[in-house]
């Protein structure tokens, strides 16, 4: 495996994200309707429903209702998801099935640019939905402004870090169907145990570890931080740490699928 080389990436890659948003905008009107309603339906199970058994919580120094402290998570899910599959079950099917990476291959573009550029659309559609998601989440006063507006860098930065990891299931698994594996063992544990429906402090000594290593645990943060004005010292190692992971794991990434492709 070698380690894609700066020269072999340029501005091209805007191509890529082109093609994939104008096939977006064919079916925009299906694609917002699950970021626009999937809160709602959130809202109303948890609000209204678990809420009443939850009562309130503290949450840096706050007295919060169990919606307000889940609306800021359920943000971050969405740009985990919107990345993740993107990158999984949507690139795979256009370089397996499709054969879009073969086409894009005979024009000017090369292998390296046409995975980044596939990683920019998936991060693009995080922040799209997070955006849909955080609208509706603010109508219905769980998320404050102007911390709010943080969210873009942190959707991008987000979508980033998801987008490389699906990419690089995409270059390890033999077919469609092994994406089950993944999500199984990565997507399934962050969405439960990445302090999204309960306080990490709840968990044993040794979970609270476990959960500093995945990624959504630190946006889960940082978005929390935004939306509720909590403004904590820890919030800078979670910055970092999703700064780190997309360094490192897009050119992993890139580097990982035109070995599969190539090879």
């Amino acid at each position: 495996m070698k380690w894609p080389h700066p020269s072999k990436i340029s501005a091209r890659s805007i191509r890529v994200w082109q093609r994939n948003f104008s096939i977006y905008k064919q079916n925009w009107k299906i694609s917002f309707l699950p970021p626009l309603l999937e809160p709602l339906l959130y809202i109303l199970a948890f609000g209204v429903g678990l809420s009443v058994m939850v009562g309130e919580l503290e949450y840096g120094g706050q007295t919060l209702s169990y919606t307000t402290f889940i609306a800021p998570a359920l943000v971050s899910v969405c740009i985990m998801y919107n990345a993740f599959f993107e990158t999984t079950y949507n690139s795979f099917v256009r370089m397996y099935y499709q054969k879009t990476f073969d086409a894009l291959l005979a024009t000017p573009l090369n292998l390296e640019e046409i995975i980044l550029g596939e990683m920019l659309w998936a991060a693009s559609k995080s922040l799209i939905a997070a955006t849909l998601m955080t609208t509706v989440i603010s109508l219905c006063g769980f998320f404050s402004f102007p911390g709010a507006f943080l969210l873009i860098p942190l959707a991008i930065l987000g979508g980033l870090v998801f987008a490389a990891l699906g990419m690089i299931c995409t270059s390890l698994v033999p077919g469609i169907e092994t994406f089950n594996l993944p999500i199984f063992l990565g997507i399934t544990p962050m969405f439960l145990f990445s302090g999204t429906f309960f306080p990490l402090q709840n968990l044993p000594g040794w979970a609270q570890s476990l959960a500093q290593l995945l990624p959504l645990t630190h946006l889960v943060a940082l978005v929390r931080g935004c939306s509720l004005q909590v403004w904590a010292g820890d919030l800078w190692f979670s910055l970092l740490y999703l700064l780190v992971a997309a360094l490192f794991l897009l050119p992993l990434a890139i580097a990982l699928m035109v070995k599969r492709i190539v090879v």
